[in-house]
């Protein structure tokens, strides 16, 4: 499942604890957290209490093998956003994601436009002006997130977040390579930069 969301173009982390879960959970602004209610150490659904019970509003679905009423019940009533019962469907549980992020986003479709910049988050196609530009799985990341924060400014560090799971070290120019190229390709205002702030596609200047 981790190989096959990461071609899908997410960054993964990995846990098979239920203590590490809620440490990660909690340090890390996940966009969804996939939950196995049967972890170790901690239950699923103990590690999703103790987060809504500090206030975090990650959206979780729970994977289990757990398919009775009454686990679905518990899980949701716990505050989950979704329950999806093993074996997954990976390209049912992808679409149960981007609908976890469309919430986030408070949009209605899976793609987004910024100017004459258009990204499609199902088919992870780039348009500009309605044509195709070809772009890296690296630059789609970072353009996915400035596109879903337009008219704000991301930080480096969240970038190089979308860009790097626990697993892997930051490269320390990874970012400033991948914003140099969709400027070639999209345009050099199309993305702003602002010292100690970060990057931004919309607003004023564009």
């Amino acid at each position: 499942m981790k190989r096959a969301l990461e071609l899908d173009g997410y960054v993964v982390d990995l846990f098979t604890r239920g203590d590490d879960v809620l440490e990660a959970a909690s340090v890390n602004p996940y966009d969804v957290l996939l939950l196995d209610i049967g972890l170790p150490r901690l239950s699923g659904i103990d590690v999703l209490k103790t987060l809504r019970g500090e206030g975090n509003a990650v959206p979780v679905i729970i994977i289990t093998a757990f398919d009775r009423t009454q686990h679905r019940v518990a899980g949701l009533d716990a505050g989950a956003d979704d329950y999806v019962v093993k074996p997954v469907d990976l390209e049912e549980l992808a679409a149960r994601i981007r609908s976890q992020l469309r919430r986030t986003d408070r949009r209605q479709a899976d793609s987004l436009s910024v100017g004459d910049v258009t990204l499609d988050f199902t088919g992870h196609v780039a348009l500009l002006a309605g044509e195709p530009v070809a772009i890296t799985a690296k630059e789609y990341r970072v353009l996915a997130l400035l596109m879903r924060r337009a008219r704000r400014f991301v930080s480096k560090a969240d970038l190089e977040g979308e860009l790097y799971d626990q697993d892997h070290w930051v490269e320390s120019n990874t970012v400033e390579v991948a914003i140099s190229a969709l400027r070639r390709k999209f345009g050099r205002d199309f993305i702003r930069t602002a010292r100690g702030l970060g990057y931004m596609v919309g607003g004023s200047q564009t």
